[in-house]
Formats: structure tokens, C-alpha cells, sequence
């Protein structure tokens, strides 16, 4: 009993001490915490304003960013108006821009722009656009000459594009006229003369009457959409294949049997192939290995599938040609570009 007493005093006696000395610790930081509260500087809400930086004499200005420098803008202002506003100085004659055309484009549009594989058609057409099927080049089409220059200069060669200097430029544009009976042997291009060469289907290009294209924004007492009829509509798509296939009788059902029996189950990377890949590797131009030819994969093969794919992802570069990456396709996925190389792969050994 006197051994429990004594444990309680003892008790009572440590608690009372702590929590003495936890007062006394407190009320110390207390007055620490007061007295640097009194020398501190009271903070400002300067730096959380929202339109501190923002900028009412600069029209368009948001409070973030800077305006472009005028080498960046030069960098981005390349494009040239129909009137050659906008085309650099510099020369070239239809003699150097043969020589270029063979070097940079012959591969992929052929020797006299009669077009390789898919690529474009550059020379002739001359008369056809009221045929059923047109060809449309740069002879037969296009309204302006800037516009040649315009896109040669910003695109070309598919695997290089803006690598073109003005002067080459001028010179190729010469030659794809010269190509299209346009201009003479000896015609040099340049700022002034380029103005001087009208395109023979300049007169046909109007302005579009549809009214769609030339309505005017409502805000304010608009027309009724319920009130508004349309006219016309265009027909429907007729799936041939389908009409072909539910022909009457035994012998519609035979023809309709014997084209499934004939057409193989599609590989997974085929529809890629045949819409990107198939420009290039359809026809074995640019250096491409053309689909089929056992003679050009084998080595490749050799190398294996993970190297092709690697490469075809990431683009390379060797003295047979130049690919970019993805084939210049740059939304395809990496999963996509697989399945078309090993379809390639599969179909060439």
C-alpha cells in the first residue's frame, strides 16, 4: 500500500514538471515568433497579379511571350503571291535547271515530267481537262507561275524540302516551263521575267458561286434554320462490288464465291503500305526497294527486322537514297510503320 502511494505521488509529481516545462517552452517561442513578426517586411500580392505583364499598349498581347525578331519572321515569310510579291533575288536558266531536275527530280517525276510511279504528272495535258479523266500538271493546269516557285522552294525534293536555294529554285521552275513548251531553251528566270510567262489555264479559274463560300456572318436577326431548304444533294456512293456480288442465280452466286476464294485475307500492314509506303516502294523510286524484288530485300532482310524498322522510323540516309522518317509521314504511329515493313519484308523474299 505504501509502495503504491509513493508510485503515485512520483507520478503526479513528473507530469506536473512537464508540463511546466512545455509552458515555458511555448510562451519562449511565442514571443521569438512576435518579435520577428515585428521586423519582417509585410509581403506584397504584386507578383500574383495576373495582369502585371500584361501589356494594354500591344495589341494582341496576352502578358506572355515576346515579339518575333525579324530574322524570325524572315524564317517563316517565304510564300510568294500570285503577282510575285515576295520572291527573293536571284537567278536561273533552263540549262542549269535541267541539270538540277535530273539530280533532284527525275527520280520521282520522271525525265520529261511524265511522273513516276504516284507521283505527280509535271509536263503535258495540254487540252485533256474537259476529258473524263484530266491531267493535271503544270501546263495544262495551274493558273500562276509564282506559284511553281511558291511550292518547289517550300517542298522540294520530297526528301529534303527548303534545301533549295533561290537560285536553284529559279533555274528548276525555268525547267519545268521549258518542260511544258512554256519558255525557250535560253530563257532565264528571275524576279521580272517570271511576271512575263502566262499559264494557258489562267483565264479558267473563277471565283466560287456556291453561296456557302460567300455568305457574309449573321449576329443578328438571322434566318430561321428551319426555314432554310436545301436544294440539292449529292448522289449517294454506289458500292459496285457489292451490286456485283449479289448477282441472280447460280451464276451470280458463282462469280460472287470465286472473287472471295481469289482474294486473300489482308495483312494487317498492308493498308498502310498501300497508302503511304507504296509511293516510294510501289515503283523502286528515290532509291526505294520496290516491293517484290527479292534481289533488293534480301540484304536488308539479312540485317533484320528490327534494324528495317528502326530505320524506317527514324529515316536514313546511304549512298542507294534517302528516306525520312516514316516516309515523310510523320502522324503515322510507330506500330503502323512495323506492320507496313514487315509486309514489305513478308512480300519480298
Amino acid at each position: 500500500m505504501y509502495k503504491f502511494r509513493s508510485l503515485a505521488r512520483w507520478f503526479v509529481l513528473s507530469l506536473t514538471f512537464s508540463l511546466l516545462v512545455l509552458t515555458g517552452a511555448c510562451s519562449q517561442d511565442s514571443s521569438q515568433n512576435a518579435s520577428l513578426d515585428e521586423t519582417a517586411e509585410p509581403q506584397t500580392t504584386e507578383q500574383s497579379d495576373p495582369l502585371a505583364a500584361y501589356d494594354s499598349s500591344r495589341i494582341g498581347h496576352y502578358g506572355y511571350g515576346s515579339p518575333a525578331s525579324e530574322a524570325q519572321i524572315a524564317g517563316w515569310d517565304i510564300d510568294i503571291r500570285p503577282d510575285g510579291k515576295g520572291l527573293p533575288d536571284g537567278s536561273g536558266s533552263v540549262e542549269d535547271g535541267e541539270y538540277l531536275y535530273e539530280d533532284k527530280c527525275a527520280q520521282c517525276h520522271g525525265t520529261f515530267g511524265e511522273g513516276e510511279g504516284r507521283f505527280p504528272v509535271l509536263a503535258g495535258g495540254q487540252g485533256s481537262l474537259e476529258e473524263a479523266r484530266p491531267t493535271k500538271t503544270v501546263g495544262s493546269y495551274w493558273p500562276y507561275t509564282s506559284t511553281l516557285y511558291d511550292y518547289i522552294y517550300r517542298a522540294m525534293p520530297f526528301t529534303q524540302p527548303e534545301s533549295l536555294s533561290p537560285d536553284e529554285t529559279y533555274a528548276l521552275t525555268a525547267y519545268v516551263l521549258y518542260l511544258n513548251d512554256l519558255v525557250g531553251d535560253d530563257f532565264v528566270l528571275n524576279r521580272e521575267t517570271l511576271a512575263d510567262v502566262q499559264m494557258p489555264n489562267a483565264g479558267n479559274f473563277v471565283p466560287d458561286p456556291r453561296p456557302d463560300v460567300a455568305n457574309e456572318r449573321c449576329m443578328e436577326n438571322c434566318r430561321d434554320p428551319k426555314a432554310i431548304v436545301i436544294l440539292s444533294e449529292a448522289a449517294p456512293a454506289v458500292d459496285e462490288t457489292s451490286d456485283r456480288a449479289s448477282g441472280s442465280g447460280e451464276a451470280g452466286n458463282s462469280q460472287a464465291n470465286m472473287e472471295v476464294t481469289a482474294t486473300p485475307a489482308n495483312h494487317p500492314g498492308q493498308e498502310t503500305y498501300q497508302q503511304y509506303c507504296s509511293i516510294c516502294h510501289g515503283s523502286g523510286v528515290a532509291g526505294a526497294p520496290k516491293v517484290g524484288d527479292a534481289s533488293s530485300w534480301t540484304p536488308r532482310i539479312e540485317q533484320g527486322l528490327e534494324t528495317l524498322v528502326t530505320n524506317a522510323i527514324s529515316g536514313i540516309s546511304s549512298n542507294a537514297g534517302t528516306m525520312p522518317p516514316k516516309g515523310g509521314f510523320a502522324q503515322l504511329s510507330d506500330e503502323e510503320v512495323t506492320k507496313a515493313v514487315k509486309y514489305m519484308a513478308e512480300a519480298s523474299q
